[in-house]
Formats: structure tokens, sequence, C-alpha cells
């Protein structure tokens, strides 16, 4: 049963953790845990133990019965009537439960002495009927629970079917693999509404390009479209219409894996283990050596305070990074990106807690020639006015794009956009 248990949890998890991200919007965390930790123990229960219990019980209660009729058919009835008023009365009065059952016995008595007097049957025989007849109560009872037992667990059993039969909404199954990636990304008409708010569109037709080498900026208001763009380029949403080709071949014929190898994301809050820094910046990694480490925070700008923690590199972070402070989180963040070499690199507010100074000193190194497609996503003018090309979406539509100099000049959304942040000291 154990074994079953492990199997059965091990598969549901292998199954929801392939499932999108849509899919744990729209379902509550206790629904999942309780079919993780509650229903597949009972699913395995009523399949090890409770059918093991039930087809025991029946054969016995069959052979029991064969018995019986075979003593005395007679008796065998009376016991065949029994059963279902003793149910019935049970349920209404159970304190009359044991007599309306010693006055069955007292008429059996009766019967299988009448039966002895008139040469049906022998006294030897009445006495292997009632033993027979106690045990068979038993298997019937144990037959009534274990149903009731089997249909409870059913339920639960479905339910956990219900989730090994998910299917991701998302495509999974492409298989397109390249020696090299240009890392060329372009929207083509891309039309998306999230799962739980189906009649709102987050992005309205939208079309733009991220070419490699350069650094793209994506500005906008909150709620503007910026986070639904990232969202589907990290293949955790499939849009309604249109589609996102990388290199020229649509993202959803890239081997999974494949993709998200090729592709970095730092987030404005960074997720860390409670594993040392270079633990944390290694994470997935095989055989990474201290070089690579090194070289990685020193683009990040994060060398520095690394070295001045008590252990160095060997310094736990704590839970979550809670060792750290917002800004450290977000250079070691930018590290473990980098360190992977990744073709396509986003920057969702990456830098958003960082000093002027080391932004600048990020920003320096991204900005070199490394051939990366580099998507930014930030509010400081500081932080975009320098990309190779700016796009402004808002109400997810792409409003304007161009360089900042450009931009200013048309005096469009991007202008208003600045004039805005600028009036409320952002």
């Amino acid at each position: 049963m154990y074994r079953l248990n492990k199997r059965v949890r091990k598969l549901l998890f292998s199954s929801l953790v392939q499932q999108e991200i849509g899919f744990f919007e729209a379902t509550r965390t206790g629904d999942i845990t309780s079919r993780l930790s509650t229903d597949t123990a009972l699913m395995s229960r009523s399949i090890a133990a409770n059918v093991n219990i039930f087809l025991r019980s029946l054969v016995m209660t069959v052979g029991v019965l064969f018995f019986m009729v075979s003593l005395s058919w007679q008796l065998t009835l009376l016991i065949f009537i029994e059963s279902p008023l003793t149910i019935v009365l049970q349920k209404l009065y159970n304190k009359y439960h044991m007599h309306i059952q010693l006055a069955m016995q007292l008429i059996m008595l009766y019967t299988g002495q009448h039966l002895i007097r008139n040469g049906q049957m022998s006294s030897g025989n009445l006495v292997a009927f009632i033993l027979y007849q106690g045990d068979f109560g038993s298997y019937v009872r144990t037959l009534v629970h274990m149903y009731s037992e089997m249909t409870h667990s059913v339920g639960a059993a479905e339910k956990v079917f219900d989730y090994l039969d998910q299917k991701s909404t998302v495509p999974t199954d492409g298989n397109l693999v390249k020696e090299t990636l240009k890392g060329h990304v372009e929207f083509q008409n891309v039309s998306f509404s999230y799962p739980t708010r189906p009649n709102i569109q987050a992005l309205k037709n939208v079309s733009f390009k991220l070419k490699c080498g350069e650094i793209t900026a994506l500005v906008g208001p909150s709620g503007g479209g910026k986070t639904p763009c990232v969202n589907l380029l990290e293949r955790f949403y499939q849009p309604q219409s249109g589609q996102i080709l990388l290199d020229g071949r649509p993202i959803e014929e890239y081997e999974h894996k494949y993709d998200h190898n090729k592709l970095g994301v730092v987030g404005q809050e960074p997720v860390l283990m409670a594993l040392s820094v270079r633990e944390n910046i290694c994470y997935g990694l095989q055989n990474c050596p201290i070089s690579s480490v090194t070289a990685a925070t020193q683009k990040a700008n994060a060398h520095k305070f690394i070295e001045r923690l008590e252990h160095g590199y060997n310094t736990d972070v704590g839970e979550a990074g809670g060792r750290l402070s917002a800004g450290e989180k977000q250079r070691i963040a930018i590290a473990r990106a980098l360190i992977r070499k990744p073709q396509i690199l986003i920057l969702d507010e990456a830098t958003s807690s960082l000093d002027l100074e080391s932004e600048h000193t990020i920003q320096q190194v991204l900005s070199k020639d490394t051939g990366q497609t580099i998507l930014v996503i930030a509010h400081r003018l500081k932080t975009v006015e320098k990309a190779d090309k700016i796009i402004v979406i808002e109400r997810g539509m792409v409003m304007e794009e161009g360089k900042h100099e450009e931009l200013m000049e048309r005096k469009g959304c991007y202008f208003c956009l600045l004039q805005r942040l600028s009036h409320n000291g952002e």
C-alpha cells in the first residue's frame, strides 16, 4: 500500500509540475495539496487494502452461503429474511437490534428442531449451520463496510485521475534544436487574455521585433501589457491569436528545455534558495568552476560585496535570501542569469533596488557587443534612455517605438509618460 501511495503521489506531482501557469491561477492551492496528501492515501488504501478485504470477504460469504444451503435451504431462507430486516430496524431503533436478533435466533432454533423431528436435518448439521450463520453475518457486515469505504475512495480517486489526465494548454511537444541560435524574436499580431480573465484582452494585435545584439526597452504604465509580453516569451501561456517567432520559427516548435536554456530572466523580486552564494549562482549547473562564478558576479557588480561577506562565496544567504538586501539579491540573480550565457536576456525591473552606480556598471556591461538579445522593462528614465530601441505599450497595444531622442521629438505617448514620471518625482 505504501509503495502504491508513493508511486501515485510521484505520478501526480509529475503531472502537476508540467501544467501551465494558468492552471495554478485557476486552481486553489488547498485543492492541490489535498489531492497530494489526502486523496492519494485514500486511493492507495482502497486499491491495496479495501479491495483485498472486500474480495476476501466476498469469497468467504459465497463459500459459507454454499455450505449453509447444502445443510438446510429452509434455515438459509430465514437468514435472508433476517439480514435486510435487521439493517432497517437498526437504522430506525438501534436499541432494539439485540432483541429483533434474539427473536430471529429463537425462530431459527424452533425451525431447526422441527426439521430434526421430521428427519430432514440432523442435530450435528444444525450446530454446524449455527456456526456458519455467525460467520456469515460477520462477512456480510465486512462487505457492507468495505463497500462504503470503497465508494468514498472512488470519489477521491476520481479527483486524482482528473489531475493525472490534465493536459497543459501550452504545447511542450516541440523538438526543434539548433546548434546556433541568434535570438531574433518577433511578435506577429499577438492577442492574449489571461485564462482567469478571458473577457479582458491583455494584448491586442501586438507586433514588434527584438534583434540580437541590441538592447530593447519595453515601457508603459502599469497594466499596459509589459508583463504579458514577458510571460508569453517565457512560454507560460499560449496566445489566443498571432504567433511569436524565434529566428523565424514559431516558438512552440522548439524543444521545451532547449528554449528555456536559451532564455534568461531576472525579475524584480528574485527567488534565492537557502544555500550559499556560490550554490545559488550555479544552481542547476554541473561542475561550474569558481572562475565562471566570479566572472559573472563582476559583470553584475556583485563581486565586491560578496567578498566582504563573512564567508565570501560560501556565505549562506538564508531562507529566500533573507540575510541579503533587496539590491544584493538582485545582483546575485543577475549573475545567476549571466553565468548561463543565455541568448535572450530579460530584465524585468531587475535593477529597481540598485543604486545608480551599480545600475550604471551593469548597463555598461550589457551595452557591450555580446551578441545577446536583451529586453529591459523598467520605469527609470536612466535605465531605458540608452537602449537601442524603446517600445511603448499601453492598453495592450504598441503605441510607439524608436530611440529615446526620436520619441522625445515626437512628443507622443513616450514624452507624456516621462512627463508624468518627472511630475511624480520618479
